[in-house]
C-alpha cells in the first residue's frame, strides 16, 4: 500500500466498531458506586450472597461488590440464551450451576442488562425453588422497551434505549467486553 511503512498499518480495532458512547466510564463508575452505598444500607441486616451472571456481568459485579461495604459472600453461574445470535433464542440453558446451596441467604441476581428478561425470569423462577430468604436483581442496565415477560430490576444503574449496545461487559458474538464504556454497535456489524 502507497503511503504506509511495513509493520506501521491501521489496525482495526473493537473501537471502531462504536457508532457512539452511550455511557462513559467515568458516569458508570459513579453509578455503580452509588448503587453500591445503596445496596450497602439495604442488607445491612441481611445474608447477601451476589451471584453473577456470566459472562456478561463480570465486570459490573466486580466493581459493584468492591462498593458494597457490608460482608457479602458471591458465587457465579453461566446461562445461555443467546448463542451468537443478536435475539433471544428463548430457551434458557444452564451451563455452570452455583457452588453454594441458597437457603438462608439473601439473593442478589447481578447481570449486565436486563433485557426481554426470560433468562433472568427463567431463573428467577428455578433459584426459588432452592428456598433463599430473598431474591432481588440488580443490572447495569435496563431496557424496557423489550420486556417480554413480568420482571423488573430492583437496583439499576441505567435505563438505555433499544439499540445494540456493547461494552463493559456486554458483548456481540463475544466481542467487545472489554470496552470500558457502553457503547452502540454499529448495524453493519451485526447486519452481515
Amino acid at each position: 500500500m502507497p503511503g504506509i511503512i511495513p509493520g506501521k498499518e491501521r489496525f482495526i480495532t473493537v473501537k471502531d466498531d462504536i457508532l457512539k458512547v452511550l455511557l462513559t466510564e467515568e458516569e458508570i463508575q459513579n453509578k455503580v458506586e452509588e448503587l453500591g452505598r445503596r445496596i450497602s444500607q439495604d442488607y445491612a441486616d441481611k445474608n447477601l450472597l451476589m451471584v453473577s451472571v456470566l459472562k456478561g456481568s463480570v465486570v459490573f459485579m466486580a466493581d459493584l461488590m468492591r462498593a458494597i461495604s457490608i460482608p457479602a459472600r458471591i458465587d457465579f453461574m453461566s446461562v445461555s440464551s443467546y448463542g451468537s445470535g443478536v435475539k433471544t433464542s428463548g430457551v434458557v440453558k444452564i451451563i455452570k450451576d452455583l457452588d453454594i446451596p441458597l437457603e438462608g441467604y439473601d439473593l442478589l441476581l447481578v447481570e449486565d442488562i436486563l433485557d426481554s428478561g426470560m433468562t433472568l425470569h427463567y431463573l428467577r423462577e428455578i433459584l426459588y425453588q432452592r428456598k433463599p430468604r430473598s431474591i432481588r436483581i440488580a443490572t447495569l442496565l435496563d431496557k424496557p422497551e423489550r420486556r417480554g415477560v413480568d420482571i423488573y430490576a430492583d437496583y439499576s444503574c441505567f435505563e438505555v434505549p433499544d439499540e445494540f449496545v456493547v461494552g463493559y461487559g456486554l458483548d456481540y458474538d463475544e466481542k467487545y467486553r472489554n470496552l470500558p464504556y457502553v457503547g452502540i454497535l454499529k448495524p453493519s456489524v451485526y447486519e452481515k
